[in-house]
């Protein structure tokens, strides 16, 4: 009969050197580059890391192993009603993937709709849940909070003032800086220049003011039209609209047309590094521009009767994260009330005075620091990996 002791050693080793299995569900394009960065960084720290995943086109390049494309699941919150059979059958698909895979660890990239209930469903099902970047409660729909503490084990967050507010709700919490720092180092060291892009695009030497007006359609119907009539009462300048990668560039047609407004698609980053300033719509973008040194006001409008309910539900002061990772006003924030007039004044601030534009940058430096270096994903694998390998707490 075998020796006991050895048997043991022998489970061990088996048990130490068997791959480990992740699972990551990522439903829109921001998820997908910040997961995709993710499982890179995973698999510099786990060369044997098996991934099963919901995501998009880039995760697909780092792995073979997507269960479901996100365009599958990407709805508009009033489409969700009339596709609700097709979401809760994407669902039912993910569980039954999730029971068959069994993995180390589910890791939930944003999508608060549908990876709060994966959350649940993985939780009771004996699985370990990392959340990463994790659902803004802290602005909105706090009694999601009750959720994150009983369905994950721990959040990994991408703003500093997020660790201080979990931590009152004593959740497991981590932060480790904001991936944008890592979009953002990568592109700058592949940008070959603003004057051979502006050449590239058709451009000329006057400088260029970038509208950034959302990414989903209803904000661009709202915003784009008043960003354009601000935009031709300061000539001078070149005015270039970002197309979002998810709407197609025939969309802000009808809004351009007769104007000397550009559009270039797919290339956000290449528009703010070679912008003097810009006007754009609040949401991820105001931090890009922040990060990018962009001097920027920020807007935004909704229809009234969201208007009225936002103002009853959100907790929070700003509506730019630039402000609100701040502390403080530092950019100009316009909401729903005669946004041409206030616009179009901000503006000229922005593009004439040199004193009010110095301390913005010099305040964005400040933004910069909070949110701390390069190597976000990185740390951040490193950290789910000690954790999963069962090396730290």
């Amino acid at each position: 009969m075998p020796h006991w002791s050895w048997l043991l050693s022998c489970w061990c080793s088996n048990s130490h050197e068997r791959d480990m299995k992740y699972f990551l569900i990522a439903g829109e394009a921001s998820g997908d580059l910040h997961a995709s960065n993710l499982m890179k960084e995973i698999r510099q720290r786990d060369a044997d890391a098996v991934f099963r995943f919901m995501g998009g086109d880039l995760m697909g390049a780092v792995s073979d192993g997507m269960v479901m494309h996100c365009l599958e699941t990407s709805y508009m919150m009033l489409d969700v009603v009339f596709h609700l059979g097709k979401i809760l059958g994407n669902m039912r698909k993910m569980k039954a993937e999730l029971r068959s895979f069994r993995p180390d660890a589910v890791i939930l990239v944003d999508y608060p709709g549908f990876n709060l209930r994966m959350a649940r469903f993985a939780m009771r099902s004996g699985l370990k849940v990392f959340y990463y970047i994790s659902p803004k409660v802290w602005a909105w729909r706090q009694g999601r909070v009750k959720q994150l503490e009983k369905h994950t084990d721990r959040l990994f967050v991408i703003f500093p003032f997020e660790e201080e507010f979990f931590h009152r709700f004593n959740l497991q919490v981590e932060y480790f800086g904001n991936p944008l720092v890592d979009a953002v180092g990568d592109f700058r060291r592949d940008f070959r220049g603003s004057g051979e892009w502006k050449k590239a695009h058709g451009m000329d030497d006057r400088p260029v003011v970038a509208l950034l007006a959302g990414s989903r359609k209803k904000e661009i119907e709202a915003m784009l039209p008043v960003m354009v009539r601000v935009a031709m009462k300061h000539p001078g300048y070149q005015y270039v609209v970002a197309g979002a990668p998810s709407i197609d560039p025939s969309f802000y047609e009808p809004y351009l047309r007769e104007t000397p407004v550009k559009l270039v698609h797919r290339e956000t980053y290449a528009l703010l590094e070679s912008a003097h300033a810009g006007m754009v719509t609040s949401g991820t973008a105001t931090l890009e521009a922040a990060m990018l040194d962009v001097p920027q006001l920020v807007l935004y409008r909704t229809g009234y009767p969201a208007y009225v309910l936002g103002k009853r539900m959100i907790k929070v002061n700003f509506i730019s994260l630039v402000n609100l990772i701040y502390g403080e006003k530092l950019v100009e924030e316009f909401i729903q009330k005669d946004l041409f007039r206030r616009t179009d004044r901000e503006l000229a601030r922005l593009l004439d005075d040199a004193e009010y534009r110095e301390r913005m940058l010099e305040g964005y430096r400040e933004v910069r620091h909070r949110i701390g270096g390069e190597g976000v994903s990185g740390r951040i694998a490193e950290r789910m990996v000690e954790i999963i390998k069962g090396k730290f707490v």
